[in-house]
């Protein structure tokens, strides 16, 4: 019997703790994802805003989650490697994460799995993208601010966070219509590649599914969220990336 091929999977945008929908039946269903991964799974990316805001103290992280990091912690001990990157909504993550053993990339993070190239992020910030959101970029990776806001009480600080949160794109339910060729991450792909030829861009924050070929001959996959259905990637460590359309039930 052939042996199976090790897999990676790849997923984004869960927004764990948004009051959209029903956000216990999303925790659910990304717990119940992570633990009906198969025994032949070699790494998980989680590519950025898996939680809606996460702040955390040197010593206070946010309450909750406790399923979700007890199957991520499993997995893990069970020799699956967890990689992650800092997605726009939870860009506060320092110490935590590594302490139970996951691996922060930054973006873009170029990565070899058998030979096959991907080109990972969030994908916010990337390409030519509006002035007024670099700069609020700019503010939330600002060392010295986030120094000052640390000195708020936790309860503060999760209260402005989660307020902030909530009148983003996903807690106003704005539907949001994919430009094509025109928008930043498109025309990021475009001159990444010419630089550093890949074989796939992988990315969120868009909330919409996107799957383009580049002008070098990649595929552009936008991962959407997962406020209705539970999308991902894998790839087989071969030639065959799927999954990107299926486990859609509610």
């Amino acid at each position: 019997m052939e042996a199976a091929h090790p897999l990676t999977y790849f997923v984004a945008d869960v927004h764990l703790g948004l009051d959209v929908n029903d956000p216990k039946d999303r925790e659910r269903r990304f717990v119940g994802f992570l633990r009906s991964l198969p025994p032949e799974t070699e790494a998980v990316y989680l590519l950025g805003d898996i939680w809606d805001f996460w702040y955390e103290y040197r010593d206070v992280v946010p309450k909750g989650y406790v399923r979700v990091l007890s199957a991520l912690t499993d997995l893990m001990d069970a020799g699956v490697r967890i990689y992650f990157f800092q997605g726009n909504h939870d860009v506060w993550t320092y110490r935590y994460f590594e302490e139970l053993g996951m691996v922060r990339l930054t973006q873009p993070a170029v990565v070899d799995i058998g030979g096959t190239k991907f080109c990972l992020g969030h994908g916010d910030g990337l390409g030519p993208v509006p002035a007024g959101y670099r700069m609020l970029r700019a503010v939330f990776h600002n060392r010295f601010l986030q120094s000052l806001f640390s000195m708020l009480h936790p309860r503060m600080a999760f209260a402005l966070g989660n307020s902030w949160s909530k009148r983003s794109r996903l807690g106003r339910k704005e539907k949001y219509f994919f430009k094509g060729k025109d928008e930043p991450i498109y025309r990021f792909a475009e001159e990444f590649e010419k630089r550093t030829p890949v074989d796939y861009f992988i990315f969120g924050h868009y909330h919409v599914d996107v799957k383009m070929r580049t002008p070098g001959g990649a595929d552009l996959i936008i991962l959407k969220d997962w406020m209705e259905s539970s999308p991902y990637l894998y790839f087989d460590g071969i030639s065959t990336v799927g999954g990107y359309f299926q486990n859609k039930e509610k």
